[in-house]
């Protein structure tokens, strides 16, 4: 009678959360940042935008809860989205690599009814811990450039880190250098909203 040898089990993924910021870095084979400057771009937010922010500030607690939030960082790249036709933000979108898997806040890729690709995921800094926020946007976009360069599209990776109030921006490029940003601030929503839909312009233009 023949043995059954028994399976193997694949080694398991490790989850975007799981990692803090030295094995975030050492995972990209990182000892720094890089210092990144924005063009120097004003986008002055509509009245209805000015009206839900006011309403979103004096109906909901956005300073203490997670999920609240969470209604602030929807408020401002919705705003920033307009007039950017060819993306959609899928909150909660599942993306995996050869060693990572989770599922992000939010990822920017094409406008389509299927999640692809992605060309951005957004981070949200649970209990203001902008350190750990980066660490799992590290990590994410890293997955998120394998997922692009599995289907053929060899390009930079962006991400974003915000609590709603603080937002940083990030760029993992092919060569593997990640840059960062200055921290915008919503209280200056022009020059928030002006960075943020240069950053949605730059995804546009990784589709045909």
């Amino acid at each position: 009678m023949s043995k059954i040898s028994p399976r193997i089990p694949k080694a398991k993924k490790k989850s975007f959360s799981s990692f803090d910021l030295a094995s975030a870095y050492k995972r990209l084979g990182i000892k720094t940042l890089v210092s990144w400057l924005l063009p120097t771009s004003i986008l002055e937010p509509t009245d209805f935008f000015n009206q839900r922010l006011e309403r979103l500030h004096r109906t909901f607690d956005l300073r203490t809860y997670e999920e609240s939030k969470k209604l602030l960082i929807d408020a401002f790249c919705e705003e920033a989205m307009e007039g950017i036709e060819k993306l959609k933000i899928w909150k909660g979108g599942k993306i995996e690599s050869d060693f990572l898997v989770g599922n992000a806040d939010y990822l920017i890729a094409e406008r389509q009814d299927y999640l692809d690709t992605p060309f951005l995921c957004i981070v949200e800094a649970k209990r203001d811990d902008f350190e750990q926020g980066l660490a799992q946007c590290l990590v994410e976009m890293q997955a998120c450039q394998w997922e692009n360069n599995q289907a053929g599209k060899h390009l930079d990776v962006l991400g974003v880190v915000t609590n709603g109030q603080g937002w940083i921006f990030y760029k993992l490029t092919l060569a593997g250098v990640v840059h960062e940003t200055r921290t915008y601030i919503a209280d200056e929503a022009p020059q928030l909203l002006g960075a943020l839909h240069h950053i949605f312009q730059e995804c546009e233009k990784n589709i045909p």
